[in-house]
C-alpha cells in the first residue's frame, strides 16, 4: 500500500477530505505493504487513499493494521493444519506517514511502519513474539495530468531498514516471517478517482501498486508484487459538523513466489481478493477511517496460513 472526468468546483474541496483516508489493506495488499512474507504476513498498502492528494500541502496520516493468519490453506481450498508447520502469525502494523505536494504536479510521500509479530509453529518450544521497525517507503507523487488532480502516478524504493535475521532463544524463525525482507524494491503505482454517472454524491476511484526487487540479502529474494483496488463512496451524510462517508472497496492481490537458498518456493506466492466495507469520518482537518477486508476468493502455492479477516485504522490530519 493508490482515468477522467469533471469535478465540480464546490465539491472538489469537499471530495478531497473524503477520499484523503480511503484505506487498502493495504493493500494489498497490504500489501502496505509488502512485508516479504511468503505465507502473506504483509499488510496491503493499496488502497490507502491518501496517495490521492487534491490540493497543494501536508497530510500526515498514522495508521494500524492487524491480521491474524491461523488457518491452513492450500491452493483455493483450506486444509489440515497438520500440512503445516506454522500454526498461526499474528501481527499488528502501526505505520507513520507524511505527504506533501509541493505545487498542483509534484509530491513526496514516506512510510515507516513499526510491526509486532506473534509466530507459533509446531517446531518451535513456544510463541514467539518480537516487534520491530519496518522497511522504509520513500515515494515520489505526479498529478500534473488534468487540473482536477485526478489522476496520478507514484514511484519511489522500499529500502531494507527492517531486520531480516531476528533470532529467538524459543525457536528459529524463517525468512518469509522475519519482519523485513532485506530487499530494496522499485515501487510503482497509479490512481485516479471521478464522479459516479455526473453524481456529486456518489464517486469512485482506482489504484495499483507493484513492487518490484531489485536487490537482496542473504540468497532471499521475495516474489514481485501487484495490487489493485477499486470502490465507490457516498458523501452525503453528515452529524453535526461530522462529514460521513460510506465505502465499499474490492481489492485484488498478486504475488509470485519467493526464490533463493534461504527461500521457499513451494509454499509461496498466491493470488487473492477480498470485499472491504468501511467508513469514514471527517471532521476538518481531521479524518477518521476503518474498515474490514474479507478474503472472497484464495488461491495460495503450497501450504500457507492465511487470515479469515483482517482489519484497518487510520487518522490523518491535512494541513
Amino acid at each position: 500500500m493508490d482515468f477522467l472526468t469533471t469535478i465540480q468546483p464546490n465539491s472538489k474541496t469537499k471530495m478531497k477530505k473524503q477520499i484523503i483516508q480511503l484505506n487498502l489493506l493495504a493493500v494489498v495488499l497490504a500489501p502496505g505493504a509488502v512485508q516479504a512474507c511468503a505465507c502473506g504476513c504483509g499488510i496491503f498498502d493499496v488502497a490507502t487513499s491518501s496517495l490521492m492528494p487534491e490540493r497543494e500541502g501536508g497530510t500526515a496520516f498514522l495508521n494500524y493494521d492487524f491480521q491474524n493468519q491461523n488457518e491452513n490453506w492450500s491452493g483455493t481450498s483450506s486444509a489440515p493444519g497438520a500440512d503445516n508447520n506454522d500454526q498461526k502469525i499474528e501481527t499488528h502494523t502501526v505505520t507513520l506517514g507524511l505527504q506533501y505536494m509541493f505545487n498542483r504536479s509534484w509530491g513526496a510521500k514516506i512510510e515507516l511502519p513499526l510491526v509486532n509479530r506473534t509466530f507459533d509453529s509446531a517446531e518451535n518450544a513456544g510463541s514467539l513474539n518480537w516487534t520491530g521497525v519496518g522497511d522504509l517507503r520513500l515515494r515520489g507523487i505526479y498529478t500534473g495530468f488534468s487540473d482536477d488532480w485526478s489522476s496520478g502516478l507514484t514511484f519511489g524504493v522500499k529500502l531494507p531498514t527492517a531486520s531480516h535475521s531476528h533470532t529467538e532463544a524459543l525457536g528459529d524463525l524463517d525468512r518469509d516471517t522475519q519482519i523485513g525482507s532485506g530487499s530494496t524494491d522499485l515501487l510503482f503505482g497509479g490512481f485516479h478517482r471521478a464522479s459516479l454517472a455526473g453524481s456529486l454524491r456518489w464517486n469512485w476511484f482506482a489504484q495499483a501498486q507493484m513492487a518490484l526487487p531489485v536487490a537482496q540479502q542473504g540468497d532471499f529474494r521475495p516474489g514481485m508484487e501487484a495490487d489493485a483496488a477499486t470502490g465507490i463512496y457516498y458523501d452525503g451524510l453528515s452529524l453535526g459538523r461530522v462529514a460521513i462517508s460510506p465505502v465499499a472497496q474490492v481489492i485484488s492481490v498478486w504475488r509470485g513466489r519467493d526464490n533463493g537458498a534461504a527461500a521457499a518456493p513451494a509454499d509461496s506466492g498466491y493470488q487473492r481478493v477480498l470485499l472491504a466495507p468501511g467508513i469514514e469520518f471527517n471532521l476538518r482537518p481531521v479524518s477518521i477511517y476503518a474498515d474490514v477486508e474479507i478474503p472472497v476468493y484464495q488461491n495460495v502455492a503450497g501450504n500457507q496460513l492465511v487470515a479469515p479477516v483482517l482489519f484497518k485504522l487510520s487518522a490523518s490530519y491535512t494541513f
